[in-house]
């Protein structure tokens, strides 16, 4: 199966088997929400990041003294899920390890994601499941592109995202793909971050010192998008300049410290799950 619609009252979604990736979320009046991967700029709509997020030094995972090639943000997005169940309302899709991504990420996983839609909201569920015998080492996150402007003929002027709390803390930003070593000074203005391409002349914007756990990304006129990432600690903001859309990104983890040699399990950001358990991360995406 390639893709599964889901629907409510309000919404109408779109989940593709290709890294379990939201291609489509429409009002009922049927306007898309989502960037529609245009490759000209991006060809992706709302990928899933695993079992890192961002880059990692010389692109590469050390684990016992072993390295293995790793590409920016894993390779998740790239590979086809199964869908396990699926109705009118939801989907459950899964990814397991295989002999590729051991050769990679030398670690047993189960990875399900699933997307639950109620009225003008979906709940988007990570579960990854540590199957093996040693404590499994990953990084998880989301990467939606939400069209900018919000609606149609607007202009990009006069879009902002509201956090839920002041985040005067200072920023981190990317280096060749690497978190520099020194933070930036905040681009907010109390609770609000307003949004201009120059914002992104130097690759995302990273907060791992906010505390919201909701953000509001609205317009002048149209829909506005409530995102709620109660689990995730850290969130990058990211768009190409020029581009058609902004990526509102919660994750778990992020790209490695530029100086940061070490094992992978010992990486800023990064969770063991010890063996046989699981762990579970939680986004909503609410249309208002």
């Amino acid at each position: 199966m390639d893709a599964h619609t889901l629907t409510s009252d309000s919404l109408t979604a779109v989940v593709s088997a290709d890294g379990a990736e939201l291609h489509s979320l429409r009002t009922a009046d049927g306007q898309e929400l989502i960037w529609q991967a245009d490759r000209v700029w991006w060809g992706r709509h709302a990928p899933h990041l695993f079992p890192i997020v961002g880059r990692l030094n010389d692109d590469r995972l050390t684990h016992h003294e072993q390295h293995y090639p790793m590409s920016q943000h894993g390779f998740a997005r790239d590979m086809r899920f199964n869908f396990e169940d699926m109705d009118l309302h939801s989907a459950n899709l899964l990814l397991k390890d295989t002999a590729d991504t051991r050769a990679k990420y030398p670690f047993a996983f189960e990875l399900r994601i699933r997307f639950n839609l109620v009225h003008n909201s979906l709940r988007i569920t990570y579960t990854v499941k540590n199957p093996g015998t040693t404590p499994l080492p990953c990084s998880i996150g989301a990467h939606p592109a939400f069209n900018w402007p919000i609606a149609p003929n607007l202009s990009k002027d006069n879009h902002q995202i509201v956090f839920e709390e002041a985040e005067p803390a200072p920023i981190s930003r990317l280096d060749k793909g690497l978190l520099k070593k020194d933070t930036t000074a905040s681009p907010m203005q109390a609770e609000i971050l307003p949004l201009a391409d120059s914002l992104f002349e130097e690759d995302a914007i990273i907060f791992t010192q906010h505390e919201s756990r909701q953000v509001r990304y609205t317009g002048p006129e149209g829909p506005s998008i409530r995102i709620n990432f109660k689990d995730f600690p850290h969130l990058g903001i990211w768009t190409v300049p020029g581009a058609g859309f902004i990526c509102i990104e919660p994750w778990q983890g992020h790209s490695s410290p530029v100086d940061f040699k070490g094992n992978f399990e010992q990486k800023p950001g990064i969770v063991n799950i010890p063996a046989g358990e699981e762990r579970q991360w939680e986004m909503t995406i609410t249309i208002e």
